[in-house]
């Protein structure tokens, strides 16, 4: 007898452990797992650098996307770099993954225009 799979098991709901944005890990465990104080991490928020979610107690929880943030940071600290120059930095990668996400749309909205006008032009007769 053939073994059918389950639509249970088929329609699994994401859980939070898969959402990389989802913030679960405290100051505490943060901290442990980067082998950094918490009174680094704090600072990291106090600077705006990387800013975890409050619980409605106030308490910070990262996501596994600031935690890497969080790696990067310590990676431009070593480097000598100050906690406003790395939060420019960052700001500034994000405005440059935004100018090359519009530049990516404005180049597909000219190949579609472009296209658009070789059809017009592939039915109009010549003179």
């Amino acid at each position: 007898m053939p073994v059918l799979a389950s639509p249970v098991l088929e329609r699994r709901a994401a859980l939070p452990v898969d959402d990389e944005h989802a913030p679960l890990y405290s100051v505490g465990q943060v901290a442990a797992m980067l082998q950094l104080r918490q009174a680094f991490l704090r600072r990291l928020d106090e600077y705006q650098v990387v800013c975890p979610r409050r619980t409605q107690g106030g308490q910070r929880r990262y996501s596994r996307f600031e935690i890497s943030r969080v790696q990067y940071v310590v990676e431009l600290v070593g480097e000598g770099m100050t906690l406003t120059a790395i939060r420019r930095v960052l700001d500034l990668e994000q405005r440059v993954r935004e100018l090359e996400r519009r530049r990516e749309d404005d180049a597909r909205r000219i190949r579609e225009l472009e296209a658009r006008l070789r059809g017009r032009r592939a039915t109009v007769p010549p003179m």
